[in-house]
């Protein structure tokens, strides 16, 4: 048996996974507390994940209907970005500034002009820093907070930081490095000019955590956290790593062809890639697998934040939304929505704001609200796909996941908008499974048994066939009119 965890920024997520029959024998979760301030601050205290973290193990296990002693591994998985400092004594020594944060937008400016703009931060690193990533808060915490910043012991992602409280280790996967803005997705390694650029003492290179593979243990789980979680005293910890990549193990995304997609609050694409195949588009972040590959990802800011902003102005239930989206025909009668709520990352529009377009007295309806807004959400992921298939990678087929992908009336404007055929996973919890699977591969290499990942994902990723959609001709090619005319509107308003 093996426990999956995910630590995302809503809450956390445990799933129990028998990985002889691929069966999730038990769930649990927990929320956390997010704290927003002024200039786009994002924080939490990593002291709230772990009795979050504790709080959905005990209800997995006792959903499972199994005692803790019976489990043999656990997979981290963390959202990508965000920062934990430690100091010497592996005390935290402020709130995490998470991905969402974008307080140092300022310094991120700073530093995007040091690599020499985003064609000079490509070239180096292999991705363009944005202010969600990692370093720019590095150099935020320097200006704005010195004490802090001078007892810097120990620098952490999210799930570097749980990893550490489970075995007393500091250490890193690729995957999740490769997202942090000062490691080379290219020759895998962090980029210590970089890092001594933001403080020539070199404090924050002598803080980075040591860079393991994807397949190799963090340690052991350590006796007193055990105690607590009612484990053995022998159950091992994986690599982990951040959530896009145990969300591409937990969807069986580790072969060329097979595309990611996550309906989430926001919306991301991605895609398993033998090489790096570094974009010249800055929204395409071409990063590490945690399966000894590379996972190219978009990200769009906006997805079921703005179709529930909708659903909620108009005072619809999901139900009902859903039936109102699938009465308006295709292109909403002439109604676009630009969804930009929170501004766009894809595209790059970071101060847009929101709009509905065409609207005249014989097309405002509610049925035409609810559709221009999931078709506009949907053109974004779109966009983002065709940067991803520019650099050659392949759109076989799209697994979705995320809460979006219930629907079947958005499942089948995926597979119309996108021409791919469309299926879901029936594991919800990608990210959590993905950390159970990535556990159990570690757990069998290490006690010398040849289980690869590929036969561990056969088994334990299961798509859901009454999920199928296809997408159909004649939809595909009215589809290409509307998001040609959504493309239209943005280089209209936008440039």
């Amino acid at each position: 048996m093996y426990l999956g965890i995910d630590c995302g920024t809503q809450g956390t997520k445990a799933i129990v996974l028998d990985a002889q029959s691929g069966r999730v024998l038990g769930e649990g979760s927990a929320s956390h507390d997010l704290t927003s301030g002024p200039n786009g601050r994002r924080e939490q205290s990593p002291a709230h994940w772990i009795t979050a973290l504790e709080g959905a193990v005990q209800e997995a296990l006792t959903r499972a209907g199994i005692t803790g002693k019976t489990i043999q591994g656990v997979g981290i998985s963390g959202q990508q970005h965000g920062l934990v400092l430690l100091d010497a004594e592996g005390e935290i020594l402020r709130p995490a500034k998470l991905w969402c944060d974008t307080e140092s937008t300022p310094e991120n400016e700073r530093l995007l002009d040091y690599l020499g703009g985003p064609a000079g931060s490509l070239e180096r690193l292999g991705i363009v820093i944005a202010p969600g990533y990692t370093v720019s808060k590095l150099l935020w915490t320097k200006e704005q907070h010195p004490e802090v910043f001078s007892r810097i012991a120990h620098i952490l992602l999210p799930h570097d930081y749980l990893n550490y409280w489970l075995t007393g280790r500091c250490c890193t996967e690729y995957g999740d490095a490769s997202g942090t803005g000062y490691f080379n997705v290219r020759t895998r390694d962090w980029d210590h000019d970089l890092l001594n650029h933001i403080d020539p003492s070199g404090r924050l290179v002598r803080a980075l955590p040591e860079l393991i593979y994807a397949h190799e243990p963090v340690g052991i789980v350590r006796p007193d956290i055990a105690a607590r979680l009612g484990l053995s005293t022998n159950v091992l910890v994986s690599s982990g790593g951040g959530d896009n990549m145990m969300g591409a193990i937990g969807t069986g995304n580790s072969q060329e062809g097979v595309i990611t997609m996550s309906l989430g609050t926001s919306g991301t694409v991605y895609a398993y890639s033998n090489q790096a195949r570094v974009s010249p588009h800055a929204a395409v972040a071409t990063f590490c697998s945690s399966t000894g590959g590379w996972l190219p990802l978009i990200c769009t800011m906006n997805l079921t934040n703005a179709s529930n902003s909708i659903r909620e102005l108009l005072a619809l239930d999901l139900d009902t939304f859903n039936q109102l989206v699938d009465q308006a025909p295709i292109g909403a009668e002439g109604v676009v929505m630009l969804p930009f709520l929170n501004g766009e990352r894809v595209p790059a529009l970071p101060t847009a704001t929101a709009s509905i377009l065409g609207l005249t007295a014989a097309n405002l309806s509610r049925a035409n609200l609810c559709r221009a807004v999931v078709e506009g959400v949907t053109f974004g992921l779109r966009y983002g796909l065709d940067l991803l298939r520019e650099t050659g990678l392949r759109s076989d087929a799209i697994r979705l996941i995320g809460g979006g992908a219930k629907s079947p009336v958005w499942r089948k404007l995926v597979a119309d908008v996108m021409d791919t055929p469309v299926v879901s996973t029936e594991q919800t919890e990608a990210a959590a499974l993905g950390g159970a699977i990535q556990a159990a591969w570690c757990h069998a290499r290490h006690t010398g048994r040849n289980e690869t990942l590929e036969a561990l994902s056969n088994r334990c990723v299961r798509l859901s066939g009454a999920s199928q959609t296809y997408p159909e001709a004649q939809r595909v090619s009215v589809y290409k009119h509307v998001y040609h005319r959504y493309r239209q509107e943005i280089t209209r308003l936008y440039g």
